[in-house]
């Protein structure tokens, strides 16, 4: 399995997180912008992302959604999947997580954020687990403590999602679950 030969540091980091943080365009999405004739727009989200954010629910740690942009697909989605912690129109992300671990009365170190542009970088910078995905803008890759080998929308999320599992010793008890 690709998760068997991490790093120890990377996964000392991810067993440490309690709330996981997504952005959307470009890291639960392919980053594409879909607009209907009536101006509508439209997402497509990976089912693959979606179960592994359920997983993590599932397996007691928090997630998030902290996105520049406001999309009621994003809602919809958001709602699907039970994510609480949806934050929509973020001009500062770092702001965002920093208040969302403040109310969760969490430190930074238990806060993972993957994304895959620069306005995502000021959040990564103080996550405990910074993950950016396999088409990230190259600064972002290099402030990243671990890069995706899936793209943004094309499965990423879940991988960050499998990582942080397997380094809690949740994947044997995950993977036995679904038998």
């Amino acid at each position: 399995m690709y998760l068997a030969d991490l790093p120890a540091d990377l996964l000392a980091r991810a067993a440490k997180i309690r709330v996981a943080a997504f952005d959307v365009d470009g890291t639960l999405t392919d980053g594409r912008l879909w607009y209907g004739e009536d101006g509508r727009e439209t997402k497509v989200f990976h089912v693959h992302d979606g179960l592994g954010l359920k997983r993590l629910q599932a397996n007691g740690i928090q997630v998030a959604i902290i996105t520049a942009r406001i999309s009621h697909p994003v809602a919809l989605r958001a709602e699907e999947l039970g994510i609480a912690h949806v934050y929509q129109g973020q001009g500062d992300k770092r702001v965002c997580l920093a208040a969302l671990l403040e109310a969760l009365g969490l430190m930074p170190e238990q806060a993972a954020f993957v994304g895959d542009d620069l306005p995502d970088l000021p959040a990564m910078r103080i996550a405990g687990l910074a993950v950016a995905v396999a088409n990230a803008h190259p600064w972002v890759a290099e402030a990243a403590h671990w890069q995706t080998r899936l793209s943004g929308g094309m499965g990423a999320a879940r991988e960050a999602c499998d990582l942080i599992l397997h380094a809690q010793g949740k994947s044997a008890a995950e993977r036995e679950r679904w038998q």
